[in-house]
């Protein structure tokens, strides 16, 4: 598809480096993008964006010390121009680059950096806290920053390229009004305005669940291909479209310029469109049930998908392609690592992860003393049409087991009061990465601490020790191989059924050049340019 030919040409033209300007005659500059979004932004401040509407608007707004290249895989510096870690692990060392500004033209200081960082490790303020739990202090001496660790952490430097550690601007939050924190973020947000970030773009209009609009800051510090400050676009302009069909009705008749999250059955007809661009970003997105693990149900029968070979069974039985197919029209790919997608560092490959097999998965259950008739009950979302799908496949794969699968349709909330509190069989789920680092959806999905496996109930002791071992291993070798060994154990316990992974489906006009989607989500409009 022309995914990946685009997916190609921004890598390309990324790897020409900001300094390159061989096209500076031909760069557009200017003008307005119109992007239709499926739900609006509620708050866009680094440490309070706890919905993906916000957190992937926050690097438009805010940069980050660090950042990830765009394929994931390593680290680069931002607003800092180097860093280092100490060799025990306990002391990150970084420099500002010369001459940093805000977006109102103010200098961004150490002093601003100190503030943020304070802020974002506060567990008083927002949910990502826990994410710099092993720093213990930060200190500036001019552009000189330190960052000291009460253990050495693997994750830290990937903290640091994460939307919660943006900088925002200490002048900004004292001028606020306001009584505390939240109160002076909720402020600077509704008055809009340069100053609190220093990103591509300063927040310059916005209308809950109607609209928004980004400006380009004049100060901000990357430089375009021609030589001068990023972004070429002048705004951004986002229309809140929860109508999927509404979403590609204006795309197509030429009212946006970018339409996000295009239904999968739309896919085909959109790439045949010569004026649009229809693109597959990869992405950290991962569809799986959990199965509830534990010896007894809720109400105190025994429970068979207990059985470890039950588990194994379900999975056997299940073509991921065949779903695929049905949910995705074939725009996605089954899971090849059991607790995290391909695209997030550190995963294996495991593909096939328990390949279509209705044979052995006979063999499981009839090994397992599985009674034929025995029911299951598949807990999904009422209205979701793929959660619909998902089951009545599932009903009819699973059915040569002498499984009797049956649906019970609930909300959102209610969904995931039952997976908190154990009271169901399976259920449908999903995961995006929020972090550039494995350990935030290992620890979600396989560490019990967390969050019981997600809700799974599953414990396993070894697991449980590898993950913690791997929270404080600086040696990357040594850590790749705890992470080796976790995903072995899960895979062979089988706590999930391991379904697909899928990408973020964006159709864009001709007319457009430059967008990015990145595998955590991230909405990236620094490089665009319009054809005017």
């Amino acid at each position: 598809m022309k995914a990946a030919a685009l997916a190609l040409a921004l890598a390309t033209s990324t790897a020409l480096g900001a300094s390159t300007i061989g096209f500076a005659d031909a760069q557009e500059r200017g003008g307005t993008l119109n992007f239709a979004r499926y739900d609006g932004s509620k708050l866009v401040d680094p440490i309070y964006a706890d919905r993906n509407p916000d957190i992937w608007m926050v690097g438009s707004l805010f940069s980050t010390l660090l950042s990830p290249t765009e394929d994931g895989t390593d680290l680069v510096g931002s607003l800092a121009e180097s860093f280092e870690v100490s060799s025990d692990g306990k002391t990150v060392s970084l420099v500002l680059r010369d001459g940093l500004k805000f977006s109102d033209g103010s200098p961004l200081t150490g002093d601003d950096v100190v503030f943020s960082l304070e802020r974002a490790r506060n567990p008083d303020l927002g949910p990502w806290s826990g994410l710099l739990s092993a720093v213990s202090s930060v200190s500036a001496d001019g552009r000189n920053i330190t960052i000291s660790l009460e253990r050495p952490d693997p994750a830290l430097l990937s903290m640091l390229a994460t939307f919660n550690t943006a900088i925002v601007s200490k002048k900004a939050f004292d001028a606020a009004p306001g009584a505390n924190d939240q109160e002076k973020s909720a402020a600077i947000f509704a008055a809009g305005g340069p100053g609190v970030g220093s990103g591509p773009f300063y927040l310059s209009g916005f209308e809950q669940g109607s609209s928004m609009t980004f400006t380009a800051n004049p100060h901000y510090w990357k430089e375009g291909k021609d030589g001068k400050p990023l972004p070429y676009l002048e705004k951004v302009h986002f229309e809140i479209i929860p109508d999927d069909a509404t979403r590609v009705l204006k795309l197509t008749a030429g009212e946006v310029d970018i339409a996000e999250f295009i239904p999968f059955s739309r896919v085909a007809e959109l790439d045949a469109d010569p004026a649009v661009d229809m693109n597959l970003f990869p992405s950290t997105r991962i569809i799986y049930s959990p199965i509830n693990t534990r010896e007894t149900r809720a109400d105190g029968t025994p429970n068979p998908l207990h059985d470890k070979r039950v588990r194994q069974a379900l999975n056997y039985a299940t073509n991921k392609e065949a779903l695929i197919g049905l949910v995705l029209q074939g725009a996605g790919k089954p899971m090849s690592s059991p607790v995290m997608s391909s695209s997030t560092r550190l995963a294996a490959d495991m593909n096939p992860l328990y390949g279509y097999d209705i044979e052995k998965a006979k063999a499981l259950v009839a090994e397992a003393g599985l009674k034929a008739g025995t029911e299951v009950t598949l807990t999904t979302l009422a209205g979701s049409a793929d959660d619909a799908t998902i089951f009545a496949a599932l009903q009819q794969m699973w059915a040569p087991l002498g499984i009797n699968l049956v649906a019970e349709q609930v909300d959102n909330a209610t969904r995931g009061a039952k997976n908190r509190s154990g009271e169901f069989d399976i259920h449908t789920y999903g995961w995006v990465d929020d972090v550039n680092d494995p350990s935030q959806v290992t620890g979600w999905l396989g560490y019990f601490p967390t969050a019981k496996a997600v809700g799974t109930g599953w414990n396993n002791a070894d697991f449980n020790t590898l993950y913690e071992a791997s929270s404080s291993e600086m040696d990357p070798e040594k850590r790749a191989d705890q992470y080796r060994k976790m995903q072995d154990i899960y895979a062979e316990a089988a706590p999930l059924l391991f379904m697909y992974e899928t990408p973020f489906a964006v159709a864009v006009s001709g007319k457009v050049d430059g967008y990015l989607q990145t595998p955590l989500g991230n909405n990236v409009f620094e490089n665009v340019s319009l054809e005017r």
